[in-house]
């Protein structure tokens, strides 16, 4: 790998952002020869000319434009960082990357990631979406701030992450009118038989449901099995058959009117967690989002 010399590409960032040698040797209390052999030094490292003079001026050749817009936003980069960990106002957004496991409620996402965008301070949220083990696997490497996910970091996991429990909810049933209509009558043993769009089998959820059924002997007749709750709503929505979400989505998934609550199925539970790579929240978004969610959104 080839590594840059930032206190040379600091010199040609100041040239070129002063407009000379001379200016910038004022700003950075430095001879015009020294600046000069810095400059040079660069370019001898990245074998191209950044600048040529014209008449009694310096002035940016192309490549040199190039290499100056890289050196502007390195420089601005790390002015705010140093004003991020300093608590220091930067005036820009501060970014949260937030790893969305792709199983979660986009409603549910939502409602989580709201109180961020409430702060004083605004903040630009970068929603990834993927499988858990990527996730996790992009915290690691200090690549999220914070994943959301339906289930703890696994104990004995080679990743040091902390489970932060934001709330749990009940799970209850919903479908059209028309299906509502044909199955809210003596449910939930009237789900035996009767059309159902469920999570795949290697999730939690699934397994939660499945323990429910066969406790009560119910054997429902499975449809659609994907891992989208979202695509689940889509099905059920068209009238294919009943899909189970959160409780705390009621309200919003019956709204419209398009879909009825069929019942609650009780004893089964939808926990999340906001997993991080720090035992203390600090990050003040991160916060936000814990303790909106713990005083407020999972108050069922």
């Amino acid at each position: 790998m080839e590594w840059l010399n930032y206190h040379h590409l600091l010199y040609f960032w100041m040239v070129a952002k002063e407009g000379g040698l001379v200016p910038a040797g004022k700003v950075l209390r430095l001879s015009h020869p020294t600046l000069s052999a810095q400059v040079h030094a660069l370019e001898e490292q990245l074998g191209e000319k950044l600048f040529t003079k014209v008449g009694r001026k310096l002035e940016l050749t192309e490549m040199g434009r190039v290499v100056y817009r890289y050196a502007d936003d390195i420089f601005s980069l790390g002015r705010e960082m140093v004003d991020t960990v300093k608590g220091r106002s930067t005036g820009q957004p501060v970014r949260l990357d937030v790893g969305i496991v792709d199983v979660v409620p986009k409603l549910i996402v939502r409602r989580l990631l709201e109180p961020a965008l409430g702060l004083a301070e605004p903040v630009r949220l970068v929603c990834h979406e993927d499988t858990a083990e990527r996730l996790l696997a992009e915290l690691a490497l200090h690549k999220l701030d914070l994943v959301i996910s339906d289930t703890p970091v696994p104990s004995g996991s080679a990743i040091r992450a902390y489970n932060h429990l934001l709330g749990e909810t009940g799970v209850s049933v919903f479908a059209t009118k028309q299906l509502t209509n044909q199955y809210r009558k003596e449910f939930p043993g009237s789900l035996d038989g009767a059309p159902m769009l469920l999570p795949l089998e290697n999730l939690t959820l699934r397994r939660s449901l499945n323990q429910f059924f066969d406790r009560r002997g119910i054997s429902p007749r499975v449809v659609v099995e994907c891992a989208d709750s979202a695509l689940l709503r889509v099905f059920g929505e068209d009238g294919v058959g009943l899909f189970p979400a959160p409780s705390l989505l009621t309200e919003e998934l019956t709204r419209q009117g398009h879909l009825k609550l069929v019942g609650q199925l009780e004893g089964v539970r939808e926990r999340f967690y906001a997993i991080s790579g720090e035992r203390k929240l600090k990050n003040p978004a991160v916060v936000a989002i814990s303790e909106a969610a713990r005083h407020e959104l999972f108050l069922e």
